[in-house]
């Protein structure tokens, strides 16, 4: 059997080892100084005022709800195609999550969805920005006219761009996510980035217990809790921001060579780019054509020792969100959950691996055929 070609691979080396040796070496493991140098290299490298690390994405998203005042009684748009933590993080502050369907060729959110589901309830929108795919201006657009806060689901994002515009710089609060399937990582951890003074404040407490400082010194203003991130995640995710460039235009030319490759195939539909956007394809997620055939055909690559996924969630499909509530029939959503799989991307990915895999889907779809 032929070497295993892996979905992902992290990009961490001896640079990393040396600055988490430091780390050790200082005896001072919880946030500190790598910590606030890694939120300063990703406010300077977005061009955003605050950067706040967390424990993860799906806590910043609970941070960022919190310090809206988001809560019972109100309700939150988020696309139904989605991996659960976007509406677990709406569930935890006691507000509702409101699933809405999704474009079948961007996999992302509609403003016309938006529009449909607003109602008198609804306080924010969480967009996420799928894969790596930017989300359009016209969404952010369409949620400002509706007097909507915007806090966008980036954790596959860091690095993408529309019209020239990073993601990160045009939502009043976006979530980042570095657990290692993302682009960059530090194990476990995210980030909230704003240029709101005011939330980044109540964000900066909230994830330490309600700790504000004053003129008599530091008081717990607030009931917040910990979502600290450790110093030794910082130092990775301060190594990782100076790859972050390198390992986007590779994964973006990688990308490239994938859609040369399927170009044309019948019964393989390739993801496709945002006019005006720079998709940085946290993963690669084609579409069958025929929905029945994506896990035969996972199941064909496993045997040749090649890893694949499914691309993400239909929330409503699953047991927790049976009850939460939605607007439209999540057609597209459901379309995607079951034809989307993802294939390998990662630094160590050669293009002749990649020929590989996709003349094992060739094999697979003559196969099917005759």
């Amino acid at each position: 059997m032929s070497e295993k070609i892996f979905l992902m691979r992290p990009l961490v080396g001896q640079e990393e080892l040396d600055l988490i040796g430091e780390v050790l070496e200082s005896g001072f493991l919880t946030e500190g100084p790598q910590v606030a140098a890694f939120e300063e290299k990703v406010a300077a490298y977005l061009g955003v005022k605050y950067a706040i690390a967390t424990t993860s994405c799906t806590t910043a998203l609970e941070l960022a709800l919190w310090a809206l005042g988001i809560g019972p009684g109100d309700e939150v748009i988020i696309p139904d195609f989605t991996y659960p933590a976007t509406a677990l993080a709406v569930y935890r502050l006691g507000a509702t999550p409101v699933l809405v369907d999704v474009d079948p060729d961007t996999y992302n959110i509609t403003p016309e969805a938006i529009i449909q589901a607003r109602g008198p309830k609804t306080r924010a929108v969480i967009p996420v920005s799928l894969f790596g795919q930017p989300l359009s201006q016209e969404i952010y657009d369409t949620c400002c006219q509706l007097g909507l806060w915007v806090i966008e689901d980036a954790a596959c994002s860091l690095g993408a761009a529309i019209q020239g515009k990073k993601t990160g710089t045009l939502a009043h609060l976006t979530c980042f996510s570095f657990h290692p399937r993302k682009v960059i990582t530090t194990g476990e951890g995210g980030m909230v980035v704003t240029n709101d003074e005011h939330l980044a404040e109540k964000i900066r407490s909230l994830k330490r217990f309600g700790l504000r400082p004053l003129k008599t010194g530091l008081h717990f203003v607030d009931w917040g809790t910990n979502y600290k991130m450790s110093d030794v995640q910082g130092a990775l995710g301060v190594v990782q921001m100076e790859r972050l460039e390198a390992i986007v235009e590779d994964r973006i030319k990688k990308a490239s060579y994938y859609q040369e490759l399927l170009s044309g195939l019948s019964g393989i539909l390739p993801p496709k780019i945002i006019q005006g956007g720079r998709h940085i394809f946290q993963t690669y997620a084609c579409r069958l054509s025929e929905p029945q055939k994506r896990d035969p055909l996972r199941s064909f690559l496993a045997k040749r020792n090649i890893e694949t996924q499914i691309g993400t969630f239909a929330l409503h499909l699953e047991p927790a969100f049976l009850k939460t509530p939605r607007v439209g029939d999540l057609s597209n959503s459901e379309l995607l959950y079951h034809s989307l799989i993802a294939l390998p991307l990662h630094h160590q990915l050669t293009p002749e691996q990649q020929e590989q895999i996709v003349a094992c889907i060739k094999d697979f779809l003559r196969e099917d055929q005759t």
